[in-house]
Parts: C-alpha cells; structure tokens; sequence
C-alpha cells in the first residue's frame, strides 16, 4: 500500500504517500480511493482546490454545515503549513478538540479532515502551494466559521510570525457565539 497512516487523532488521519525517487525526479500517489477504503476514509471527493500563500498568512478556521458539510484531503506541494482542524461536533466525545501537523512540501504528509471539523492553517513559509480535495463543493450559503485566535480553543499558531489574515476572517465570530454540528 502507498500510504502510511503516521497518526490518527478526534477522527483525522495523518497519512505519508510513498515516492518513487531517480534521476528524473520523483512520482507519488496522493490518492487512491481503494488504499484509502482499506485506511477507513471511505468517501468521495468532488471538488479540488489549490491555495497559494506567503508566509504569515492564517486562513481559518472555516467549514461548511451540512448539508454541504466537507471533509477534506490537504496536501501542501510546495513551503511548510500549520494545519489545524478543531472538531466542531456537539455529540463528539472530543467536541472542542484540535489536531495541528506541520505539512510541507518536503515530508509529503496528507491530511484528513473529516466533516464536522474546522479546518485553518498558517503559512510557516513563502511561496506555500496548498492542494485539498473537498467530499462536498462549495455553497456560499452554508458557509461558516470561528475566528482564529479564539481563547477558548488555545490554537497552537506559530507566535514568532506576523499572521496577515483577510477582512472577512477578522470577523468571524468565538466558538460560543457560532453554528456548530450538532
């Protein structure tokens, strides 16, 4: 099997992809559905998405309710990431609960998030080029999420780097004051 499971936490696993290095360069898989039937991530994508950023940016921590709610497949191809996904589920025994990996394009880690988590990362470098595949696609409508640095959920963000975060972040609201799963 081409993927390792490195670390399974509150119902995100962090996975390792196998590369094939030589003198060309290198292949990997990122995904394959059957492999990752057999790990327990028995969904399907249908929508991808790519995000560059430099460094300090914070993008967070956003998800959907349902019933477009998203699990996520991360993968960073390019810089260094703290991705963190905090488990938004009132009937979770780990409701409240975070998971933070240091993704990069040199360990090649993949995350998954599943639906009901938000989901937020800083970049740790320039130049990071983010990949995702998403279980639902976008809806504007169902839209939601929890400012970054809520007090409440003590994120562990990188405190040695600036965060330059966008005005529609800034105003999201503390966890007791969103839409959460219930």
């Amino acid at each position: 099997m081409p993927f390792t499971v490195l670390q399974e936490n509150n119902g995100t696993i962090l996975l390792k992809s196998q590369t094939f290095h030589d003198s060309r360069g290198f292949f990997e898989e990122t995904y394959k559905k059957s492999d990752f039937q057999k790990i327990g991530i028995d969904v399907d994508f249908v929508q991808d998405n790519h995000s560059f950023s430099k460094k300090g940016v914070v993008r967070a921590l956003h998800y959907q309710l349902p019933p477009f709610a998203q699990g996520k497949l991360v993968q960073v191809i390019s810089g260094e990431i703290i991705d963190i996904a905090v488990d938004l589920r009132k009937n979770s025994p780990t409701f409240k609960q975070h998971t933070a990996v240091k993704l990069s394009g040199d360990n090649n880690y993949l995350f998954y998030i599943p639906a009901g988590f938000g989901h937020g990362f800083m970049a740790l470098s320039d130049n990071v080029h983010l990949l995702y595949k998403c279980t639902a696609e976008y809806n504007k409508e169902y839209e939601r999420g929890i400012i970054w640095n809520d007090p409440e959920l003590n994120l562990p963000w990188d405190k040695n780097i600036i965060p330059i975060i966008s005005e529609k972040d800034l105003q999201l609201p503390m966890l007791k004051n969103a839409e959460v799963f219930e």
